[in-house]
Parts: structure tokens; C-alpha cells; sequence
């Protein structure tokens, strides 16, 4: 099954990427919002998952937020990161930059050691305020699954305007402070058109992308959830460890979730 996520706030839960993860959500409850509808989104397809609730306001989710890390903080659980995630993308909400500001002074009170993190799919950030909000967080971490135009409407099928050179350079524009994350995977799609992204057509263009932004790290990652497009399937580890290797020879910092 797919998932849609409780709003405002959700968890926390064990995140592969990122240890104890507090979640926030600054999509409605009842379903998705997104500037991309990924046919590998294990929160489904947009269509799927039509919206009647308001997203949260800034009151809401500080409040929110406040009452968990009180409830964490006395029942000495402290998170490793704090994660906006969740039914979308996060950037897209229009008090996003504000809500940044009020998550870290909480966290500043509550647990100082904690990271925040957003996970993003890079289409809000040639915005200068949602770039602002981003260099301020700790965890900045973009979406680059690919550099080919034709892969992006297949697979990540933005649902706006996107064009993949400018998003390069909104991510080189953070001078290091992002983390780029791809999504590596097999199978076909629901027209039965290979998905496959891990060949070198794919691979070093990527890479000549990834060395132009200069992140402080790459993460690589592989389907580990249900898919709302079945024939999808998780790329090799050899595979994975091949894209690695070429990151590593850049010195690219890596890491890969299998």
C-alpha cells in the first residue's frame, strides 16, 4: 500500500538516510500535493489521492511541532533529525521560509543537536526566499534523479514549468550546502517503456551535472517501498556500487542506500 502521512507533524520513524526522524508535513492529511507526480512515489499518484483539507498554517504546525518535542523531551526520546516530508513537496507551501524560522528556534529549545532537514525535489529552489530558507536548514537535500528531459516527464512528470538546466544551477547556487539525492531503479513504466537510469546515457551526463553543483554529498537510493506503478523495480547493488565508484573517483562524498 502506499501511505499518506498525518499533518502537520508525523512519527518519528526510522529513516534509512537519516536515523530518528520527527516528521513534518505541510500537506493536507486527506491526500497529495506535489510539483512533481513521480511514478515511483510511495505516497501515490497526485490523481490518486485528490485533497479536501487545507494544508497546515504556520500556527498549526508550530504548535504542533512544540507539543511533540515537549512530549519527546519528556519522555527523554530526542530525535536525530527533524524532516519536513511528508504528502509533497514541502517548498511548495507559501509560508514555507516562516515555518523554517519557527522549527529552529523550537529545536534550538528543545534539542539543540538535533538536524533539520528538508527533503525537497529541487523544483521550488531558483526562488530566492525558498533558496534563504534552505541555507538555513542543516539537511538540504534536492532531487536530481536525472539530467535527461524526456526521463524527467516520463518518470518524474512535473507538473509545472521545469527546466532541468535551471534547476542546476539553483542547485549550484547553494555553494555546497546541498545534498543532491537520485533515485536509481529497473523495471518499465505503466506503457511498458524501460525505466532503467543506471547506463552511462544516463549516468554521465548525471555526473557531469552533480560535479557542476558540487554538493557536500551525493545520496544514491533504490526503491524500497510499494510504487503506485507496479512494474517498477529496485536497481542491483552492483549496479548502485557502480554509480558510487564513479562519484568516489570525483571525490564525491556517497552514500548509498540499497
Amino acid at each position: 500500500m502506499t501511505v499518506i502521512y498525518p499533518s502537520p507533524i508525523f512519527g518519528p520513524v526510522h529513516s534509512r538516510r537519516l536515523g530518528v526522524s520527527l516528521g513534518v508535513n505541510l500537506m493536507p492529511a486527506d491526500g497529495k500535493i506535489c510539483t512533481f507526480d513521480c511514478i515511483y512515489c510511495e505516497c501515490g499518484l497526485n490523481a490518486e489521492r485528490p485533497v479536501r483539507l487545507p494544508r497546515p498554517t504556520r500556527e498549526e504546525v508550530r504548535t504542533a511541532l512544540q507539543q511533540k518535542l515537549e512530549e519527546m523531551q519528556a519522555a527523554g526520546t530526542a530525535p536525530d533529525v527533524i524532516t519536513f516530508a511528508g504528502n509533497g513537496e514541502p517548498t511548495a507551501h507559501p509560508q514555507f521560509p516562516a515555518i523554517i524560522a519557527d522549527t529552529l528556534a523550537l529545536r534550538n529549545r528543545f534539542f539543540p543537536n538535533a538536524k533539520v532537514s528538508v527533503l525537497s525535489n529541487a523544483t521550488r529552489t531558483p526562488n530566492e526566499e525558498v533558496h534563504r530558507a534552505l541555507m538555513a536548514v542543516d539537511n538540504n537535500i534536492q532531487k536530481l534523479d536525472t539530467v535527461c528531459p524526456d526521463y524527467i516527464q516520463r518518470i518524474n512528470r512535473p507538473q509545472g514549468h521545469y527546466d532541468v538546466a535551471e534547476i542546476i544551477k539553483a542547485l549550484a547556487a547553494f555553494k555546497g550546502h546541498v545534498i543532491v539525492q537520485t533515485m536509481f531503479m529497473a523495471g518499465t513504466d505503466a506503457d511498458g517503456a524501460d525505466v532503467d537510469n543506471c547506463g552511462d546515457e544516463y549516468v554521465l551526463p548525471w555526473l557531469a551535472a552533480v560535479k557542476q553543483i558540487a554538493p557536500s554529498e551525493v545520496m544514491i537510493y533504490t526503491i524500497a517501498r510499494e510504487t503506485p506503478v507496479q512494474s517498477l523495480r529496485k536497481a542491483a547493488p552492483e549496479q548502485l556500487d557502480r554509480i558510487a565508484r564513479l562519484l568516489e573517483a570525483e571525490d564525491i562524498k556517497v552514500s548509498v542506500s540499497y
